[in-house]
């Protein structure tokens, strides 16, 4: 989904997931399972039976997700894509394959849901990115983002790794009316990890996440935010989640 053009990349995609994201394709994510299950319980109720994920990187988020008839686990980086079929080998649910330039796959069919967790940051004209992305949905299906939230939050490490900007739920929801798709549900995640951001990354200047907090993060902070969040909406939050309708007729219904 992250075009080449702008990723610190070769022109076959190889290191785009370490521009993207400053990780190493190896790394696994393990430090971060209570977020991962938690953006699992966010995102799961807004996908259908199919699902494609763009920009899957090492597959930290397909690992949890549960339930789907077809996961198509894609990205642009190739050395992303040989990890991702060797990590879900013993999974035939999930395949996986590598996106072309434009950041889109060629599929036999449309996907219920077209999926992409922190990606769409990484795209100067997000709508154009998102009409590509709706191409490969049913009539009736839905767009799923997960984004960082807030440009209050901007700091070293979105620079570092290419980010265009952070949302609020108003430009998603921009953005999607643009892509010419019908918004659902917009709106901010993960109260206490966006003040632990701005203290860390605003206020503190710090670079890059430091392995030993994200651990003590998702350890002790990632419960009491699921606590929060069930009773009530954020006002603000570290994320954006986005769901967008692709209109036209639904011929399954």
């Amino acid at each position: 989904m992250y075009p080449m053009s702008e990723l610190d990349a070769s022109a076959e995609g190889h290191g785009a997931f370490l521009a993207a994201t400053g990780r190493d394709p190896e790394d696994s994510g393990d430090a971060q399972r209570r977020y991962r299950r938690y953006q699992h319980d966010l995102i799961r109720p807004h996908c259908g039976t199919t699902v494609v994920e763009v920009g899957a990187g090492a597959g930290e988020f397909a690992a949890t997700f549960t339930g789907p008839e077809r996961y198509v686990v894609t990205d642009l980086d190739p050395d992303c894509v040989r990890l991702l079929g060797e990590r879900f080998a013993d999974r035939p649910e999930i395949t996986a394959r590598q996106m072309d330039a434009s950041g889109t796959v060629a599929l036999d069919e449309p996907a219920d849901t077209v999926l992409a967790v922190n990606v769409l940051e990484h795209i100067e004209d997000d709508a154009a990115a998102l009409r590509a992305l709706a191409r490969m949905v049913r009539p009736g299906g839905t767009v799923v983002m997960w984004v960082p939230g807030y440009q209050a939050l901007y700091g070293e490490f979105d620079r570092s790794v290419g980010h265009h900007r952070r949302y609020t739920p108003g430009t998603l929801t921009e953005a999607f009316t643009a892509a010419g798709l019908r918004p659902t549900t917009v709106r901010p995640v993960n109260l206490l990890g966006g003040i632990a951001w701005w203290l860390a990354v605003r206020k503190g200047g710090v670079g890059r996440p430091d392995p030993r907090l994200v651990r003590w993060y998702d350890r002790l902070v990632v419960p009491v935010t699921r606590t929060i969040e069930t009773l009530v909406t954020p006002p603000f939050g570290q994320s954006v989640l986005g769901v967008a309708v692709v209109p036209g007729p639904d011929p399954s219904r």
